[in-house]
């Protein structure tokens, strides 16, 4: 474990109550950090830093700072260890890219931390998408809102987005081709503590609104997807109903050429809370990378998931620079000959070594 902070005490908590997990190794160059941490779980061992500790792991979860992430990553790789990164992947294309293609090589399992793809709720909602339950798909709305907590080395839609981002391609079933974006920043100086992203797919031909912020009075966390049958909420802070289905609706009555007639016609029917297994995501996700180490499975949540959110959150950084509608494609192919500008440099470099 890399990082010890919320995300990776808690990764630690799941790792231990794994039967197939022999020994929790954490890296952390802080000694008090470590401390604090054996006081609930003393039989783990600390190390300050991934060098000294790889001679002792066979796997790697990473939960340190976002800017960190690929360094780490492929190093550990590069050692034969699996590797498990916390969301965000990466914070460009170009790191999502060189971590994909590190555990291609060195064959090695390289999966993300997209725990909302481990949650019962959006299981059920993407079902419901599936199935057609909802009826042909308006939009979809989600919000992540929150005081705090404001991160060192990216902005608010690096730190939310990316589980916003997973949930939309994970429920669509598909990912986007464009995005626009717009984000301020009000009281950090450097960087942007709220965003709006618009994310075009074109199957299913849908739109969906993106809200994140770290500078809003109240805890939000809800995704809203509107057909033309049905509506549902997902509202991850409630716990017990945390999804309602609203049997609602307008429709447009024919043209008859009286203006007295109102424009829509509603409907008004039952909210219906359907059964959901309980289950804790970040458990599963867990659970899920242990077997895949052991086993050689693929993945739910592989480099190429992770990627695809990279690339949704490149596009959307592009659009707020230069303030237009971005397509995936632009980036996809300014990665690539990006890459191809370095294969030359990487290729001399190693024949002067």
């Amino acid at each position: 474990m890399a990082g010890i902070g919320y995300w990776g005490s808690k990764h630690v908590r799941t790792m231990r109550s794994l039967d197939s997990v022999s020994r929790v190794v954490v890296i952390d160059p802080s000694e008090e950090r470590v401390a604090k941490l054996r006081h609930s779980f003393p039989e783990v061992d600390g190390h300050p830093d991934l060098e000294s500790a790889l001679p002792h792991i066979d796997a790697l979860v990473i939960a340190t700072p976002p800017s960190t992430h690929a360094d780490l990553a492929c190093a550990a790789m590069a050692a034969g260890k699996h590797v498990l990164v916390e969301k965000p992947f990466a914070t460009n294309l170009a790191d999502a890219h060189r971590m994909v293609d590190t555990a291609a090589e060195r064959e090695v399992v390289l999966m993300v931390g997209h725990t909302f793809e481990y949650h019962a709720a959006v299981w059920a909602l993407r079902e419901m998408v599936a199935r057609g339950e909802l009826g042909d798909l308006y939009y979809v709305d989600t919000a992540r809102l929150n005081l705090g907590l404001y991160q060192h080395d990216v902005n608010v839609l690096l730190d939310l987005a990316p589980h916003d981002i997973s949930i939309l391609n994970y429920v669509l079933g598909s990912t986007p081709t464009s995005v626009e974006c717009w984000a301020s920043r009000h009281a950090h100086r450097r960087l942007e503590d709220i965003a709006y992203l618009r994310v075009r797919y074109d199957e299913p031909h849908i739109e969906a609104n993106v809200h994140v912020s770290w500078l809003d009075p109240c805890k939000v966390r809800r995704v809203t997807v509107v057909g033309s049958e049905k509506m549902v909420v997902f509202d991850d802070l409630e716990s017990e109903e945390r999804l309602r289905v609203h049997n609602k609706g307008v429709t447009q009555p024919e043209e008859s050429g009286d203006l007295s007639l109102p424009p829509m016609s509603y409907r008004y029917g039952e909210v219906v809370a359907p059964y959901l297994v309980v289950n804790e995501p970040l458990a599963l996700e867990d659970e899920h990378f242990v077997d895949c180490v052991l086993t050689g499975m693929r993945p739910l949540t592989d480099g190429h998931n992770g990627l695809a959110v990279v690339e949704v959150l490149e596009a959307a950084q592009l659009s707020l620079k230069e303030r237009r509608e971005v397509f995936l494609e632009e980036v996809r192919r300014g990665s690539t000959s990006l890459a191809r500008l370095r294969q030359p440099a990487v290729a001399h470099s190693r024949e002067a070594v």
